[in-house]
C-alpha cells in the first residue's frame, strides 16, 4: 500500500524509487476503473503532462424545438508530471506489467455530479465547500487529515510541514510506511469518538456513504487482482483510504455496499491540461498551491533554489529588469540562510519567494507577481496524442487550428487580424463560429473598433482545458465547427424571445460566415419586427443589423436579406418616433436620448441618402414642436445639434437664445443645453454667438435658479476633455473684447505682444522651407 498527497514531487519521487524495489506484478491507481482501456496512450510520445482524465455522460441529442439536450455531465482526473498516480502509470508501462484503475467507477461517481465539468470529489478529503477547514476534532480529521498532523507536529501551514517531511526529501527511508501508520492513527481516533461529536451534519450530503462505498470498491478490485495470480500487487491511492484498504473486511459485505448503485453512461478520453488549473486557487478540490514549483522540485537533478532562481532572473532580465548574477547570488544565500534559521531541511516556496522580493525585485511586488503567475503556478498546457479518442467536432477543430496555424496555448496571446487577408478572415471566422458553440477560446477586443466596419479585428485567445467539455457537448449539433454552429444559430433563432437577441443573432452569423443558418435566422427577425410595434425595440435592434450589414460588406458575406429588413425598420421607426417622444418624463427622455443617438450613428455608418433624409426630416418635425406638443428639452437640445452638424440648420443661434430666453424655465433650460452640448465642447469653441448666448444666460439666472440647474451643467461640462474645458474658459474670458471680435490672425501683432522684427527671420525660414520666395 502506497498513501499518497495527490500531486505531491516528494510522494511522486519516493514512490518511483518503491517501485523499483518492490517491483510489482500489477500495479492498481486510485482512479475510474472506466479508464483501463485508455492506460497505454500514457507510454505515447504525444502524451505530455498535464493531462486529464475526461469522463462525461454523452446526453441526449437536442430536442426538435429547438432546446438544448438534457446536459452532460463530466468529471476531470488530473495528472501532472510531478504527480504520484502519473509516475506509478508510466513506470507500469516501462516495465511492462498489467495497471488499472480502482476507485468507484465514474458511471457512479457522475450519478452525484451537479456541477458540469468540476474536478470528482474522489481525489482525498477536502473542506466542504462554504465552510471553514475545522470545526472540531472529528471534522478536522476526517476532511484534512494532513492538516491535523501538521497541527500536532506544531505547524500552523499544512502544506508546508508536508513539504518539509515528504515533498523536500530526497533520500532516506522511504515515507510510506510512516504515512499509513499515521493514517491509521487518525482513523482509530475518530472511530473512538462518540457518534454526536464525529459531524456528520457538517460534512456534504451522502460523504460518509460514498466514501464507504469507493473504498468497498477499492478493496473488491485488489481481491480480484489477487483472485487472478497477481502476488505482488501495488497498490497506489490517497494516503487517507491505506488503513482501510487494509482493513480485514469481509467480501460479502463489501458487495452489499455496492449492491445496487445507480449509474448512468459513461466515455472517457484524455484531455490537455494546465498547471493553473491543478493550483487549489482554481477551486480544484485536490489542487496544489504551486504547480510551477513542484513541477520545479521534481524535475531538478540537483540544486533546486539556485537552478529557481537562475530561472527567475532570467525571466526578469526579459522584461528589462536589471538582475546579475551577484544578485542571484545574494538570494541563494538569503533563502538558505532563512531556511536554517526556520530549522526546514531545505529552502521552500516561501523562503524562495522572500529571497526573491527582497534581492532580486528589491521589495517591489510587482515583478513577484509576475513570477508567481509565470513561474510559481505555471503556464504549462499539455498535450495528448492524435489517436486518442475524441468526438468528431474536437478533430475538426484541431485541424482547423493546424491549417489556420493557431496554436491552443495556456498564455494570453494577442492577435491583430486584417480581414482582407484570407488567413485572417478564415480565423476570424472560426473563432467567431466557437463563440456561437460557447467556446470561448478567442474573446474580441470591442474596443478595436468593429462597429465602424473596419478590415480589422483584435483577439485575446487562451486555451483552458473546459472546452473540450463543450465541444463534447457541441457535437450534438454537428460534426463540424461550421455545421454545428450553423445548427445551433438556428435553434436559437427558433427559441429567441425577443428582437434584439434576433438581431444580435444576425450579425454573429454575418460574422461567422453561416450563410446556410443565416435565412432561417432572417426569417425570424423579420417576422418579430413585423409584428413588434414597441419603438423602443425597433430603435434597439437596428444598430446591430446596421453593423452586421456594414461588417458584412466588409468580409465579402451576401446581405441581401438583412438590406431589406433594415430598410423596412428605418421607414418603421421614423414612422413611430414622433408619437413616441411626447410627454416623457426626465429619465424616460434620457433613455431616449441615447437610442436616438444609436439609429443617428448607425444610419451614418450606413450611409444610405434616402434612410438619412428621411431620419433628418424625422429629426427637424420633432425640433420644430412647440408649444404643448415640444419635445422634453433635453431631446430638442440634442435634436438641434444633430441637425445642426448634419447642416439641416441655419437659425442654431436663435433657437438657443429663445431656450434658455427669461421667459424659459430654468430647468428646461438646462436640459436643452446639455442636450445640445452633449458629445463635446469644440462647438462653444469656435462659435462665438452660441458661447455669447449660454455665456449671459447663466449670468443673467437668479441665485436659486443657478443653484438648481448647477449639477445638470457640471455633468455637462464634466464630460468634455481637459483641453476643450480649458480653451472653453479661455474664450469666455475674452467675450466682449477684441480678441473675439476677428480670427486670431488677423490682429494687431501689439495686442498679442509680438516682436515682429524677430518673427519676420523665423517666417522667412519658414517660407523657405515650404519652397515660397521671402518677401524683400
Amino acid at each position: 500500500m502506497f498513501g499518497i498527497r495527490h500531486h505531491g514531487p516528494g510522494s511522486a519521487r519516493a514512490l518511483r524509487r518503491a517501485l523499483e524495489e518492490y517491483k510489482p506484478d500489477a500495479v492498481l491507481i486510485e482512479g475510474p476503473p472506466e479508464a483501463d482501456d485508455l492506460v497505454s496512450l500514457a507510454a505515447d510520445p504525444g502524451m505530455v503532462p498535464p493531462v486529464a482524465l475526461l469522463a462525461y455522460s454523452p446526453g441526449r441529442t437536442p430536442s426538435p424545438d429547438g432546446g438544448e439536450g438534457a446536459g452532460r455531465q463530466a468529471a476531470f482526473w488530473p495528472f501532472a508530471e510531478f504527480s504520484p498516480e502519473w509516475q506509478a502509470l508510466r513506470h507500469a508501462l516501462d516495465a511492462g506489467v498489467p495497471v488499472r484503475f480502482c476507485d468507484l467507477p465514474a458511471a457512479h461517481q457522475l450519478v452525484r455530479q451537479h456541477d458540469p465539468g468540476a474536478p470528482p470529489e474522489g481525489d482525498g478529503p477536502q473542506p466542504p465547500a462554504g465552510r471553514p477547514p475545522e470545526q472540531g476534532e472529528a471534522h478536522g480529521i476526517r476532511m484534512d487529515p494532513l492538516g491535523w498532523l501538521a497541527k500536532t507536529a506544531g505547524y500552523d501551514d499544512a502544506e508546508r510541514w508536508w513539504d518539509d517531511v515528504v515533498e523536500h526529501r530526497r533520500d532516506g527511508p522511504s515515507p510510506f510506511p510512516a504515512i499509513a501508520e499515521a493514517m491509521t492513527e487518525l482513523r482509530a481516533r475518530l472511530a473512538e469518538l462518540p457518534e454526536p461529536e464525529r459531524g456528520p451534519d457538517l460534512l456534504p450530503p451522502g460523504y460518509l456513504r460514498r466514501e464507504e462505498q469507493r473504498e468497498a470498491y477499492m478493496r473488491r478490485t485488489l481481491r480480484r487482482a489477487l483472485k487472478e495470480g497477481y502476488e505482488r500487487v501495488a497498490v497506489v491511492c490517497g494516503a487517507w483510504h491505506v488503513p482501510a484498504l487494509l482493513e480485514q473486511v469481509p467480501a460479502a459485505r463489501d458487495e452489499r455496499t455496492l449492491r445496487g448503485l445507480p449509474k448512468t453512461k459513461v466515455a472517457m478520453t484524455w484531455v490537455p491540461w494546465t498547471h493553473g488549473r491543478l493550483a487549489g486557487a482554481s477551486g480544484y478540490g485536490a489542487g496544489v498551491r504551486s504547480p510551477g514549483w513542484y513541477h520545479h522540485l521534481f524535475t531538478s537533478g540537483d540544486r533546486p533554489v539556485e537552478r529557481w532562481l537562475t530561472e527567475a532572473a532570467r525571466m526578469l532580465r526579459e522584461e528589462d529588469l536589471h538582475v546579475s548574477s551577484a544578485h542571484v547570488i545574494e538570494a541563494v544565500r538569503l533563502a538558505e540562510a532563512l531556511a536554517a534559521l526556520r530549522g526546514r531541511p531545505l529552502a521552500g516556496l516561501d523562503e524562495v519567494t522572500e529571497a526573491v522580493r527582497a534581492v532580486l525585485c528589491e521589495g517591489n511586488d510587482l515583478p513577484v507577481e509576475l513570477i508567481r503567475r509565470r513561474m510559481t503556478v505555471g503556464e504549462r498546457l499539455g498535450s495528448v496524442p492524435e489517436r486518442t479518442p475524441m468526438v468528431p467536432l474536437q478533430r475538426d477543430l484541431q485541424a482547423e487550428q493546424r491549417r489556420l496555424r493557431l496554436k491552443p496555448s495556456a498564455i494570453d496571446r494577442e492577435y491583430d487580424f486584417d480581414l482582407r487577408k484570407p488567413l485572417d478572415l478564415d480565423r476570424s471566422r472560426l473563432l467567431h463560429r466557437l463563440r456561437l458553440l460557447d467556446v470561448e477560446w478567442g474573446v474580441p477586443q470591442e474596443a478595436q473598433g468593429r462597429s465602424k466596419g473596419t478590415f480589422r479585428e483584435s483577439w485575446t485567445l487562451l486555451w483552458r482545458p473546459e472546452f473540450d467539455v463543450a465541444l463534447i457537448e457541441a457535437s450534438a449539433w454537428g460534426t463540424t465547427v461550421l455545421e454545428a454552429a450553423a445548427a445551433r444559430a438556428e435553434a436559437a433563432a427558433a427559441r429567441a424571445a425577443s428582437l434584439s437577441e434576433l438581431t444580435s443573432l444576425a450579425e454573429r452569423c454575418l460574422l461567422a460566415d453561416l450563410g446556410d443558418a443565416l435565412p432561417a435566422v432572417m426569417r425570424a427577425l423579420a417576422d418579430r419586427a413585423a409584428v413588434d410595434s414597441d419603438v423602443a425595440h425597433l430603435m434597439a435592434a437596428l444598430p446591430a443589423l446596421v453593423r452586421a450589414l456594414r461588417y458584412g460588406d466588409v468580409r465579402g458575406t451576401p446581405t441581401g436579406p438583412l438590406r431589406t429588413v433594415v430598410d423596412g425598420l428605418v421607414v418603421r421607426v421614423c414612422v413611430n418616433l414622433p408619437p413616441a417622444v411626447t410627454g416623457l418624463d426626465d429619465d424616460a427622455s434620457r433613455e431616449m436620448l441615447g437610442r436616438i443617438d444609436a439609429v443617428h450613428g448607425a444610419l451614418s455608418l450606413l450611409g444610405d441618402d434616402g434612410h438619412t433624409d428621411r431620419w433628418l426630416r424625422t429629426l427637424r418635425g420633432l425640433a420644430d414642436r412647440d408649444g404643448d406638443r415640444a419635445v422634453h428639452g433635453l431631446l430638442e437640445g440634442r435634436l438641434v445639434r444633430l441637425l445642426l452638424d448634419a447642416g439641416r440648420l441655419d437659425d442654431a443661434p436663435v433657437r438657443m437664445a429663445r431656450a434658455v430666453s427669461a421667459g424659459t424655465a430654468p430647468d428646461r433650460a438646462a436640459a436643452w443645453v446639455e442636450g445640445f452640448l452633449a458629445g463635446g465642447g469644440l462647438l462653444l469653441v469656435h462659435d462665438d454667438d452660441l458661447l455669447r448666448l449660454l455665456d449671459g444666460w447663466i449670468a443673467g439666472l437668479p441665485g436659486e435658479a443657478f443653484t438648481a440647474v448647477l449639477p445638470l451643467l457640471r455633468r455637462t461640462f464634466g464630460g468634455y476633455a481637459a483641453a476643450e474645458r480649458r480653451a472653453i474658459g479661455e474664450r469666455v474670458r475674452r467675450l466682449g473684447g477684441a480678441a473675439t471680435a476677428a480670427p486670431r490672425g488677423d490682429r494687431d501683432s501689439e495686442n498679442d505682444g509680438v516682436d515682429a522684427g524677430r518673427a519676420a527671420a523665423a517666417a522667412a525660414t519658414v517660407l523657405r522651407i515650404l519652397g515660397w520666395e521671402a518677401p524683400a
